[in-house]
């Protein structure tokens, strides 16, 4: 079987959707697929080095921002779909490219990561939650198959676009077990010297965008009332991509003076285990995922996880890690407190987490994949 992955939207800056392309096309050579990827050049040879330079068909450089790339998925990817003659083509951002019937025809495999453009509209930029929606829909009539991370994701995709859920194949994320993992004490060390911490001060922290999906602003009030409640507050750690979330500022220019927020930005690939890991808590309130990659991410580093139950969280975290009621600020605040205040659950959610997170192999997801190209091949 010969697969195309069009690979020609992730950024530089690997988010979730990044980091899963990056780690399907690492695995689908070794389950017997010929594997091919049309890319940015700036990743000719990250993917070169999982199918051969010789697999990898770079786009045009003027096609790197979104709008333009776009144009030439309409335009060049269908070209490139009768030089590489694949017989699947798979799309793993949402949109897929309309003609694709030039010269051989072959399946259209789409993966719809998220929800929350149908479910929170307001909580995305600009006209993006428009987009997304309206190329969801369209993905869902013209596909042959999709691909969801999650039951939440399908069956909110089959509700709004009222595509038949047994359409929808649903291969969860894995996670990357050499890289998340439990941190040494020298890792943990050499993360607060790096934020700039003396080496017995406390914290919390997050990790991801600063987008207003993460509710990071509830966050902050919520480490406000209960860190003026302790006689040694930890430090909050806001880290991740800046985004574009303002009403972050404000939240944290109303804490008391006695606390602290740090925001390092993006952390080191080789710190981020010492961060997670090292946390008092990991608390990610989002208002909702269409997996919860951080989450589960945080779980492999043994980390005690604050998050919501709202959309596919609780799918990804099960019994393994604290929900708050709500993803507003009183009841984050709840949560955060009773966590702190208690060792010796945050060490059961810390156990609990790890061995959950076992259950997560990107491996699986790569299985997977291919069971959905095989039965689309098939019909």
């Amino acid at each position: 079987m010969r697969v195309l992955v069009d690979a020609s939207a992730l950024p530089e800056n690997r988010g979730g959707v990044g980091r899963y392309v990056d780690e399907l096309v690492a695995r689908l050579p070794d389950l017997g697929i010929d594997t091919h990827v049309a890319a940015q050049p700036r990743d000719r040879s990250r993917f070169a080095a999982s199918v051969g330079a010789a697999s990898v068909h770079v786009v045009p450089a003027w096609a790197e921002r979104p709008p333009l790339r776009l144009a030439w998925e309409q335009s060049g990817l269908p070209l490139m779909v009768r030089s590489v003659a694949p017989d699947v083509v798979h799309s793993p951002h949402y949109t897929l490219p309309l003609v694709s019937t030039i010269g051989r025809h072959p399946k259209n495999v789409v993966t719809l990561h998220d929800a929350t453009f149908f479910s929170d509209p307001g909580l995305h930029l600009g006209a993006k939650a428009r987009f997304f929606r309206g190329w969801t829909a369209v993905s869902g009539r013209l596909a042959d198959a999709l691909i969801a991370p999650s039951d939440a994701t399908r069956d909110e995709v089959a509700r709004h676009t009222r595509t038949d859920a047994s359409r929808i194949a649903v291969v969860p994320h894995g996670v990357d077990h050499f890289r998340f993992r439990p941190p040494r004490a020298d890792e943990v060390a050499e993360l607060r010297q790096w934020l700039g911490l003396s080496p017995d001060q406390t914290y919390v922290a997050f990790l991801g965008t600063l987008e207003p999906r993460k509710n990071v602003p509830a966050l902050v009030r919520a480490f406000g009332r209960v860190g003026i409640t302790l006689a040694e507050p930890p430090v909050l750690v806001l880290a991740g991509g800046k985004g574009w979330d303002d009403a972050i500022e404000p939240a944290v220019a109303e804490l008391s003076d006695r606390l602290r927020v740090l925001r390092p930005g993006f952390v080191p690939d080789g710190l981020v285990p010492a961060l997670l890991g090292g946390a008092e808590v990991v608390a990610y309130p989002a208002h909702g995922e269409g997996f919860g990659l951080p989450v589960l991410e945080a779980m492999a580093c043994g980390a005690a996880v604050l998050t919501t139950d709202r959309l596919s969280l609780s799918e990804v975290g099960g019994d393994a890690v604290r929900y708050a009621r709500s993803p507003d600020a009183t009841d984050l605040a709840d949560a955060l407190t009773g966590l702190l205040a208690d060792p010796a659950e945050r060490r059961r959610l810390g156990g609990a987490g790890l061995a959950r997170s076992a259950r997560y192999t990107w491996d699986a997801t790569a299985r997977g994949h291919v069971d959905v190209f095989e039965r689309v091949l098939a019909r």
